[in-house]
């Protein structure tokens, strides 16, 4: 995985408005969209608007107040879709992959937050 922030990608190409996404909320801070291959009845992606490689370099260096908009935005999400169990759904999953070996196939932190549907165990051992 590249230790330098990839400024032609996907999600920060989305950000400059070059590609289109499905807008789902959206705050000062973060970004939550619609996933185009969704795995789960609801299946939206989380992104802050800093240029973060993964979840370890955004929890490192982004801002309190970049930190604190992402998380609310997660939840806000979690509510408006009906799925956080505070607002009578039945749960989430909230999954962030990292690097290779976690599969992570955009290099800008992103939050998949999947329900509206039962995810099964979360992994099996090999």
């Amino acid at each position: 995985m590249t230790t330098s922030y990839d400024d032609q990608n996907i999600f920060a190409r989305m950000l400059r408005g070059e590609i289109p996404n499905d807008t789902v909320a959206e705050n000062e801070h973060a970004l939550a969209f619609r996933d185009i291959r969704p795995q789960a009845k609801v299946h939206v992606l989380v992104i802050p608007k800093g240029p973060y490689i993964a979840y370890d370099d955004f929890a490192a260096k982004a801002s309190d107040a970049e930190i604190v908009a992402f998380n609310r935005l997660v939840a806000q999400v979690a509510r408006q879709e009906g799925i956080a169990p505070e607002s009578g759904g039945n749960g989430f999953r909230a999954i962030t992959n990292a690097g290779e070996d976690g599969v992570q196939e955009v290099p800008h932190f992103h939050l998949h937050l999947l329900g509206g549907n039962n995810m099964g165990r979360m992994v099996s051992r090999p």
